[in-house]
């Protein structure tokens, strides 16, 4: 049976500078840069100590558009300390949000998407 979701895939502009987003500010690891086939590539970054990959999929090798928002959220232990580290590594972040369901912050990424971090870890 299946255990686990191994990577969640999002198409991105520029892998380059999405890559460099996830693990220069976002403090996540490059797993995979590998040629698919001639011109494309499987970049994959996972977060500190593992987990479900991020394939930062070049939306033009599959003649789509990049995507508009992340079809994921990703979470921490400790929201505001969080946004404080995203906030000093340079990267635009909300003040958390108090849902019934939890809270979260959003970030903006170099191609103009948000994720939502929440406290769900």
């Amino acid at each position: 049976m299946i255990s686990r979701v191994a990577t969640a895939i999002l198409a991105v502009a520029d892998q380059d500078v999405m890559a460099a987003f996830f693990v220069e500010r976002l403090g996540f690891e490059k797993v995979t840069d590998a040629e698919m086939w001639p011109g494309a590539r499987w970049v994959e970054v996972v977060p500190p100590g593992g987990g479900t990959g991020v394939v930062l999929s070049a939306a033009k090798d599959f003649g789509r558009e990049p995507d508009p928002a992340y079809p994921m959220t990703f979470a921490c232990s400790d929201l505001a300390a969080t946004a404080a580290q995203l906030r000093a590594a340079g990267v635009e972040v909300t003040d958390p949000v108090a849902e019934p369901w939890g809270s979260y912050v959003r970030v903006t990424d170099p191609e103009g998407r948000q994720l939502l971090v929440n406290d769900r870890a």
